[in-house]
C-alpha cells in the first residue's frame, strides 16, 4: 500500500483532516498538536477522534504524524523553556493515548552555542523524564539540515540521543529529504549509499516516515528552504527512486512542500503516478 499525504490544519478536528485528506487523494497526513508558534492547545474532544478512527479505518487509511510545535526547544539554555518542551511533549503524549494510528514526530533541538554535546545530553534527559513504560505513542526525532546550532545534523548525533535514552525502544527516526539533502547526504545520485549509513549508524529499522520535500537549495548548504516536488535540486526522478525504495516503499510519505490544498492534490497524483506497483 501506497501510504502518501501532506500537512493539514487541525483546527477543524481529525475527522475534517481525514476527510480533507481523502477529497485530495491522500489516505494519510500530518498536523500539529497545538499552535506551531506558540503553545496554546484545544480542548480534546473525544467524539471526534472516536469519529475520525471509524472513518479512517473504513478508508484504510495509514499511520498519521503527529507534529510537535516549533516553540519546542528540548536542548535550550533556558532551564524555563526545557520545562516548557517536556510539558509540551508529555501533554501531547498523553493526548495521542487517545489515537494509536499516531506517531509523534519532533525536532530535537538548538543547543544555542552550548555545543551539540550538551544539546544532546539535554534532550536525551528531557525524553528520560517524559517516556514512560505506558507510552503508546511512537516518538519521532526528525533529520535536520544542520541550520545554526540545531542537533540532529547528521546520523550520528541522533543515535547519540537514542543510545542515551532509557526506553529507547520507544525512539523512531523521521526522514526529511530537505533536510538530509541540505545537511549534506547525496539522495539523488546516491541514494544507496546513504541508507546503508542510516542502517550502520541508527538502523532502518527505526525509520518510521518520510518527509517528501524537494530543496530550493544545493546540498550541504544547511538551509532548511523547502521546496514543491521537482520544483528544487533534489528533482523528481530522486523522489521517484525514493518512494519506490524496497527499503522505503512501505512507509508514509509526507508532503511539506509550500503548497495550498490543490498543490498537495497534484503533487499526491503526481506521486501515485510515478509509484509503481499500485
Amino acid at each position: 500500500m501506497f501510504w502518501v499525504g501532506c500537512h493539514l490544519s487541525a483546527s477543524k478536528g481529525y475527522l475534517a483532516m481525514g476527510k480533507m485528506a481523502e477529497k485530495i487523494g491522500a489516505n494519510t497526513f500530518q498536523f500539529f498538536t497545538r499552535n506551531p508558534r506558540g503553545g496554546s492547545v484545544k480542548a480534546l474532544d473525544l467524539e471526534d477522534i472516536a469519529a475520525y478512527r471509524a472513518f479512517a479505518a473504513q478508508k484504510g487509511f495509514g499511520k498519521i504524524l503527529a507534529h510537535a510545535p516549533y516553540t519546542m526547544n528540548a536542548c535550550a539554555a533556558d532551564e524555563g523553556l526545557r520545562e516548557f518542551a517536556a510539558n509540551v511533549m508529555a501533554e501531547d503524549l498523553g493526548r495521542l493515548s487517545h489515537l494509536p494510528e499516531a506517531m509523534y514526530n519532533f525536532h530535537p533541538g538548538s543547543h544555542v552555542k552550548q555545543g551539540a554535546d550538551v544539546g544532546i545530553e539535554k534532550i536525551a534527559d528531557l525524553l528520560n523524564r517524559v517516556l514512560k513504560p505506558e507510552t503508546q505513542t511512537e516518538v519521532l526525532l526528525e533529520t535536520m539540515a544542520g541550520k545554526g546550532t540545531e542537533v540532529g545534523r547528521n546520523f550520528e548525533e541522533l543515535r547519540a540521543i537514542i543510545d542515551k535514552v532509557e526506553l529507547g525502544e520507544k525512539l523512531g527516526v523521521c526522514m526529511d529529504t530537505c533536510h538530509v539533502f541540505d545537511g549534506g547526504y547525496d539522495i539523488v545520485e546516491h541514494l544507496d549509499d546513504v541508507l546503508a549509513e542510516f542502517d550502520r549508524i541508527i538502523g532502518l529499522e527505526r525509520l518510521k516516515a518520510i518527509h517528501l520535500n524537494d530543496s530550493k537549495n544545493p546540498m550541504g548548504s544547511h538551509k532548511d528552504r523547502h521546496a514543491c516536488l521537482d520544483e528544487g535540486e533534489i528533482g523528481m526522478a530522486a523522489l521517484s527512486r525514493i518512494i519506490n525504495h524496497p527499503k522505503l516503499k512501505h512507509l508514509p510519505f509526507l508532503l511539506e512542500t509550500p503548497n495550498e490544498l490543490d498543490g498537495y492534490a497534484r503533487e499526491i497524483a503526481w506521486l501515485r503516478e510515478v509509484r509503481e506497483g499500485e
